[in-house]
């Protein structure tokens, strides 16, 4: 069974539509690259998976069942905003995510955000956009879940840091689980993954393994992606 399954989901917004008839199966034990430009879908598809949105038609599936409370016990998203409280410290944060999620291991969180240089009294509000981002990253990896959907991961993270927090994604995951990675930094990410996805206009336009791409296209997937998507 997939880790999770869109079966010809389509998603509208008023009469927008934001996804069309989107089918994809996401294995587990993969790391999957969802790529695309600003408004392709890839944020709404994330959101769908996670039950902050419900399918215009289509059905969503998280480890063979319709997203709930059960679905999010097993699923760890990071969203491309903050969803921390700011005027928590590192360590109330810390502690009040590890109430929400059974599977938090914040031994490990602890560990990472020491290498990070990050001060456990430290509000959250007083930091950079980049220093919260590496904060929640490091909560969200710090889960047991069998899949991680991680929508602009290292979006503000300094370039001197990205190697280690990626390192730490690869050594943080479970090869029994499936990952999601949104993100418009695909050199950064490109080592990383198993799988591709283009998403164009709330279509997939292109589903197939990185290595295969690299192969028959004799060019790195972000080479591909700008000629897919150039103007």
């Amino acid at each position: 069974m997939a880790a999770a399954e869109f079966i010809k989901v389509t998603k509208q917004y008023g009469k927008q539509e934001a996804l069309h008839e989107v089918s994809l199966d996401i294995e587990k034990g993969k790391i999957l690259g969802l790529l695309g430009p600003n408004g392709s879908g890839k944020t709404t598809l994330i959101k769908l998976a996670n039950g902050l949105l419900r399918p215009t038609s289509g059905q969503v599936l998280i480890d063979g069942k319709a997203p709930s409370a059960v679905s999010k016990a097993v699923s760890a998203y990071l969203p491309d905003r903050d969803f921390l409280p700011l005027n928590r410290t590192v360590e109330q944060a810390m502690k009040m995510y590890g109430d929400f999620f059974a599977d938090f291991a914040e031994a490990k969180a602890g560990e990472i955000l020491k290498d990070l240089g990050i001060r456990f009294d430290q509000r959250l509000q007083d930091m950079s956009k980049g220093t919260r981002e590496k904060t929640q990253l490091c909560f969200v990896m710090s889960r047991q879940a069998q899949i991680y959907w991680l929508d602009e991961p290292i979006g503000g993270v300094d370039p001197a840091t990205r190697d280690y927090i990626l390192r730490k994604i690869v050594g943080s995951y479970s090869k029994d689980a499936a990952m999601v990675i949104s993100t418009h930094l695909i050199a950064d990410v490109e080592p990383l993954l198993d799988d591709v996805v283009f998403l164009k206009d709330g279509s997939i336009v292109l589903h197939q393994e990185a290595e295969a791409i690299r192969e028959e296209k004799q060019a790195s997937v972000e080479e591909v992606f700008k000629e897919v998507f150039k103007c």
